[in-house]
């Protein structure tokens, strides 16, 4: 069959961006913050991302970071509120009072457009993008004009391939941390079952975090329990609860790799996400492990990166001048 890339292909009685190849099919909701709303393996019968047939978009819509694939910008937390830059200060609305942070950011609340969607022989592909002005509410408290861009192509040889690309339209720094609310599917085939599920991710030191799920800068030796994503961790049926790590090259079938791997152990299929070199950190959150689902996030900077005293090769933290670009990537795939 022909690749498509179809607009206007209502999933959930909302529009959404349909591509779909021979192998995968993605559903990518530019009107939900360029979330994927369900990327499956047609073939292996794979859900990859969390998914339920009869949750409508406005669940979805009422609770975006954790269904699908929502990319975030600034993400996690910034304690009471706080984003400090080389030449600014801003105070943003508390929005986690219980432990009073600001968390998350909006632009996966935001409705997205569409730059370009087409498909080839090889490839589907949709282009989204937001641009915060003056004219969002969160203007008056982050004044900071920018556009985030995200480019996904699907294919049957490489899975669902995301680009982003942030750039700094304001003539002040623009802080940069990225992360992907990355909501993995518990289990991962059709009829499977969650007991066989593995997760592997290569952890390196485990940053320590305080009471407000901050760090405390300090960065700790692995403990055996922590060990144990190098080895294949349960994901669910225990509570894993905001776990950061720094992260470094692994491999994959013997060939140099850096990413995560979920295995049903029980059948041998796996999930895959690569990541590029930016994603420094992993934060391992799974909704008390019993909602039918995980969460090994993929994020560029330490949780409330500006603030900290942290050297930027430690923190991953960096600004932007006027004009700046940053970009990562990040793929799934399945095996």
């Amino acid at each position: 069959m022909s690749n498509i890339a179809e607009k206007n292909y209502f999933f959930k009685d909302t529009a959404c961006v349909l591509l779909k190849t021979d192998r995968y099919s993605a559903v990518i909701a530019n009107k939900l913050g360029s979330s994927v709303l369900r990327l499956r393996d047609d073939i292996n019968k794979m859900e990859i991302f969390r998914y339920k047939e009869d949750v409508t978009a406005e669940e979805i819509s009422g609770s975006r970071e954790i269904w699908g694939l929502p990319t975030l910008y600034l993400p996690n937390r910034f304690y009471r509120g706080v984003i400090k830059t080389s030449d600014g200060c801003y105070q943003m609305p508390i929005n986690e009072p219980l432990f009073d942070n600001f968390i998350h950011g909006w632009v996966h609340k935001r409705e997205h457009v569409v730059e370009e969607c087409y498909a080839d022989e090889k490839t589907a592909v949709v282009k989204t993008s937001f641009t915060f002005d003056e004219n969002d509410e969160m203007f008056q408290y982050f004044p900071l004009k920018f556009k985030i861009s995200y480019t996904f192509t699907l294919s049957d040889e490489k899975g669902l391939l995301q680009e982003i690309e942030l750039v700094n339209l304001s003539d002040k720094a623009l802080p940069v941390s990225i992360c992907t609310h990355t909501c993995i599917n518990a289990p991962i085939c059709d009829n499977g079952s969650e007991d066989g599920l593995l997760l592997y991710v290569p952890v390196v030191e485990r940053c320590e975090l305080n009471e407000f799920h901050n760090p405390t800068e300090r960065l700790l030796t692995l403990s055996d329990t922590d060990k144990e994503y190098l080895s294949g961790k349960k994901p669910t049926g225990q509570v894993i609860c905001n776990e950061m790590y720094t992260t470094c090259e692994n491999s994959l079938d013997g060939e140099k790799f850096y990413g995560t791997v979920v295995c049903d152990t029980i059948n041998g299929k796996k999930i895959v996400n690569e990541v590029s070199e930016e994603f420094k950190f992993f934060n391992m959150w799974n909704h008390d492990g019993d909602k039918g689902y995980f969460c090994p996030e993929p994020m560029t900077a330490m949780i409330n990166s500006p603030n900290l005293s942290l050297p930027e090769e430690v923190s991953g933290y960096c600004e932007l001048e006027n004009g700046g670009k940053y970009t990562c990537w990040q793929r799934f795939f399945t095996l």
